[in-house]
């Protein structure tokens, strides 16, 4: 489950409990303004599901309902919902969901299909991605190649995205997103997708400096499961690198399509 498609299933959740008087009468004016308000992310702390909403919080204010209450309905209600493993209160009235290991492979899947959109060079341009990167984010330009420097962090991480994917084809194996039945649970794997997944949203903002700040911050996450992508020594390939390698790849597909629309290069090695 994508967070648009989540976002859909919070809104249609919350339009039922509005229509069926569950919480009181709301008129298709005030469902269309109080749509407009409740938002789908990550959540403030790990270990906390995979996503969070503040759906629950804005119904209470639009019905005069105690927001634990209305919480509670919500919470049962999508709890219900295909694609939906678990959904938790937390706070004063978010709801923290949990998608099943299924729902994330389908999440890494869609996002890896879109390796192939976006241009790979073979080298950079320094000077010109050194000043368009600092035209957008704001800063002083800087040539400095160290992961201290966040251009090159995000094009390095890219690099090795595409050197992963070298390596597994020499080594006969490719991507397969929740191969083995792979949940993506560990701690890493779910920093880095959960990035992944708002990187759509934050692409759609329009703001540059955003879009570069959350580059750094894929790239940060993927550095810190990509040594576990390919297997070590004389070690098989098994199915968990064939998972872990379609994530690299959905990765590496977000990595270049954020520095595209930067106009920066996205290399394929560094």
């Amino acid at each position: 489950m994508t967070p648009a498609q989540l976002s859909r299933t919070v809104l249609r959740t919350v339009r039922r409990v509005a229509g069926d008087g569950a919480l009181g009468e709301l008129s298709p004016d005030a469902l269309d303004a109080l749509a407009e308000r409740i938002t789908v992310g990550r959540p403030p702390r790990p270990g906390c599901g995979d996503y969070a909403t503040n759906a629950a919080l804005r119904l209470a204010a639009a019905t005069g309902r105690p927001a634990r209450q209305v919480a509670e309905v919500l919470r049962e209600r999508l709890a219900r919902e295909e694609g939906i493993a678990e959904v938790a209160i937390a706070g004063p009235g978010f709801l923290n969901v949990t998608v099943p290991g299924t729902a994330r492979a389908e999440l890494v899947r869609v996002l890896a299909e879109g390796d192939g959109r976006f241009p790979v060079t073979a080298s950079t341009d320094p000077a010109r991605d050194t000043g368009r990167w600092a035209a957008a984010t704001g800063t002083r330009p800087s040539l400095e190649q160290r992961e201290s420097n966040p251009l090159f962090l995000v094009q390095y991480a890219h690099a090795r995205v595409r050197a992963l994917l070298r390596g597994a084809r020499d080594l006969g194996f490719g991507p397969e997103a929740g191969a083995g039945g792979h949940a993506y649970d560990d701690p890493r794997e779910l920093a880095l997708l959960g990035l992944l997944a708002e990187h759509e949203r934050i692409a759609a903002s329009g703001a540059p400096d955003r879009l570069a700040r959350h580059l750094e911050a894929v790239a940060d996450a993927f550095l810190d499961v990509h040594g576990s992508v390919l297997p070590v020594g004389e070690r098989k390939p098994q199915a968990a690198h064939r998972a872990r390698l379609a994530l690299a790849q959905a990765a590496g597909t977000v990595l270049a399509g954020g520095l595209t629309r930067l106009g920066v290069t996205a290399p394929a090695h560094l």
